[in-house]
């Protein structure tokens, strides 16, 4: 089982957008028994909390629901338990690498990183903008998670 933790800030709207995607993806290619996918956010502020309803709706709009996800904050734990940790931008990014121990570091990435044709490297925080960066995060989340998929088949199975 290869398991899979994607990390915004709240864990309200970029990673679990990012968390369903990459949940799809890995259901169409029949995999999702052999990956385990959860996501997290750096402060614990929406603890126990469903994503921001424009997430769900963007995930909705392609087929997938992500209604049933309950916003968590990253601990220790997550760093030994995940094989791929993936960040959505570079203040989480630094923050998760300076919390994480010196023999996982190597497992935190970019989740952008594996849609290079992508003109962003950063996934940009739809919270405070317009419906539609909600749906603009998600196309992203889908492009990424393809990739990251591609390249997890290609090493595990």
């Amino acid at each position: 089982m290869v398991s899979v933790l994607f990390v915004c800030m709240g864990n309200i709207c970029r990673s679990p957008m990012a968390e369903g995607a990459f949940r799809e993806a890995a259901n169409r290619a029949n995999l999702a028994d052999k990956v385990k996918v959860d996501s997290a956010g750096t402060i614990g502020f929406h603890a126990g909390s469903p994503p921001d309803r424009r997430a769900q709706q963007a995930a909705l709009k392609l087929g997938v629901d992500i209604s049933h996800q309950r916003s968590r904050k990253v601990v220790d734990e997550d760093f030994e338990k995940f094989e791929y940790i993936l960040v959505m931008d570079n203040e989480n990014y630094r923050e998760i690498i300076a919390r994480c121990p010196e023999t996982c570091k190597s497992r935190v990435k970019m989740f952008l990183d594996y849609a290079p044709h992508l003109p962003i490297n950063e996934m940009p925080d739809p919270y405070s903008g317009h419906r539609n960066d909600f749906d603009m995060c998600y196309s992203a989340a889908v492009d990424a998670a393809d990739g990251l998929l591609a390249e997890i088949t290609a090493k595990h199975f």
